[in-house]
């Protein structure tokens, strides 16, 4: 990876959605050499994906930030786990507070308890610590 990589991943950070000629422009290369750069970068698992950031109050959503902690030696049982959620749309291993943070989506506070719920009776989950989102800022 390279300046220019590092460069194309910090506009698509600002704006996912900025047109590819923009980005060519300011790196002084290519469309074609900006494509190429941001699929290589797809391929190797650098991006992963993109998405819309949604304030979900606006669209009667409810939401969570959710520290998990559980035992070291299930870390990676648990991770499997909650990837096939499809309430957890995304996921980190942090240090800190708990090992792993989850931001959850669904669509009642009743469902996030239920999700709540259902990861903390998961095997390896010492403690769930749920975060109600009230309102996305930025």
């Amino acid at each position: 990876m390279d300046e220019k990589d590092l460069k194309v991943i910090e506009m698509l950070l600002e704006n996912a959605r900025i047109p590819k000629t923009h980005i060519a422009k300011a790196l002084n290369v290519t469309e074609t050499a900006v494509r190429k750069r941001i699929q290589k970068l797809e391929n190797l698992g650098v991006i992963m994906g993109y998405r819309a950031i949604v304030n979900y109050k606006a669209v009667n959503l409810a939401s969570s930030l959710t520290g998990v902690d559980v035992d070291a030696e299930k870390l990676w049982l648990v991770v499997s786990k909650l990837k096939e959620m499809d309430e957890v749309k995304s996921m980190w291993l942090t240090t800190g507070d708990h090992m792993i943070m989850l931001e959850i989506v669904v669509k009642s506070v009743d469902e996030l308890s239920v999700v709540h719920d259902r990861i903390a009776r998961m095997e390896g989950v010492k403690r769930v610590c749920p975060a109600v989102i009230l309102e996305v800022l930025k």
